[in-house]
């Protein structure tokens, strides 16, 4: 049986879509996928050995030029690779109108959510069978309820697999059981960044404690940042701008994660290392990392959280000191989160 995942972004959601696949697999032996993704995602639903082919897609870059990728034809190109193969299911795990309109010039009857349990109610125009999911839900389970009713297969709701294969990411990965910590100090919205004076505090606190300290970065702010949690510290190391595979491999070399809100710590999370997330304006409850030991540090602030890109507090000011400079902590829902306290934390899930 031949099936269609219509899954485009973001680094999280994509991830987040595994278990599903996993699931799907271990009910029928004979299924096989294909996937359509973002370009700067490829990578991911290879990593699964069910994922027989992986199809990109260019929205967000064809997005900033229209005209060009007209001209160009990649449109043209990507519709004929898509309908190369005439699916059983086509399955839009996505819930948006892009989706939607992907699984739609696809071949195949098209699943989805109902428009009461999607992002985008206009994405069901596009589907030929829905299935209504409660948006309580978290976004995995959320993701496998709806493999289960299309596929029609119970699963193990208190267990969970991403089924990446290792051998695909790092194949000369060795177990030297290093004393390494990765900080995953990006992310996307502002107001999701602890403060970058807590993050060189804790890789003080993870030096005294015989820890290297991975960091790693995307762009040239996230540099910037890695190098001032990094400055005269030997044991913190700043990597360099690597790609998702590499940047798996690293994860997969430590002991374990301390993130913010990102997609790269679901990425953790689905090599199975063990991960402080840390939450200011968001929710871990419907869409935090999942898996074993994973710990969701909440901000204890009256208006945490409150999900929003723009920090809205209207309280005093709240200061912190690191050594013998005080700085301000913004945003304000993140000073229930001390670096002793993360680091303590931390400690204690590795050690089960």
């Amino acid at each position: 049986m031949r099936v269609l995942i219509v899954k485009v972004s973001s680094l999280g959601d994509i991830i987040h879509t595994l278990p599903a696949v996993t699931d799907a697999c271990r009910a029928h032996r004979d299924l096989e996928f294909d996937w359509v993704v973002e370009e700067n995602f490829v990578e991911v639903p290879s990593w699964h050995p069910a994922v027989n082919r992986v199809i990109p897609v260019a929205i967000r870059r064809w997005r900033r030029n229209l005209m060009r990728t007209y001209m160009k034809s990649e449109v043209k190109a990507f519709k004929q690779e898509l309908q190369k193969v005439h699916y059983d299911l086509v399955i839009d795990a996505q819930g948006l109108i892009k989706s939607g309109i992907i699984s739609r010039l696809s071949k195949g009857l098209t699943i989805g959510l109902s428009n009461h349990t999607i992002r985008e109610p206009m994405a069901t125009l596009f589907y030929n069978k829905m299935y209504s999911v409660p948006w309580s839900e978290h976004a995995v389970d959320r993701v496998r309820q709806l493999f289960s009713r299309a596929l029609k297969y119970n699963y193990d709701k208190h267990s969970i697999d991403y089924g990446l294969d290792l051998n695909r990411i790092d194949p000369e990965a060795n177990s030297d059981d290093a004393r390494r910590v990765m900080f995953l100090h990006g992310t996307t919205w502002t107001t999701k960044h602890w403060p970058e004076h807590y993050w060189r505090h804790l890789a003080h606190i993870a030096t005294e404690d015989g820890y290297e300290i991975l960091l790693p970065w995307g762009d040239e702010q996230e540099k910037r940042r890695a190098e001032f949690i990094a400055a005269d510290i030997a044991s913190a190391r700043v990597l360099d701008k690597l790609d998702l595979t590499g940047l798996a491999r690293q994860i997969n070399s430590c002991r374990g994660v301390v993130a913010v809100d990102t997609g790269l710590g679901h990425l953790a999370a689905a090599l199975n290392k063990p991960t402080v997330s840390l939450y200011g304006p968001t929710d871990p409850g419907l869409s935090g990392t999942c898996g074993e030991r994973q710990l969701h540090l909440n901000s204890n602030l009256n208006c945490a959280p409150c999900v929003k890109k723009v920090c809205g507090y209207s309280g005093p000011g709240v200061t912190d000191e690191f050594g013998d400079q005080a700085f301000a902590v913004i945003p304000p829902c993140f000073s229930s989160h001390k670096p002793e306290q993360v680091w303590t934390r931390f400690s204690e899930l590795l050690q089960g």
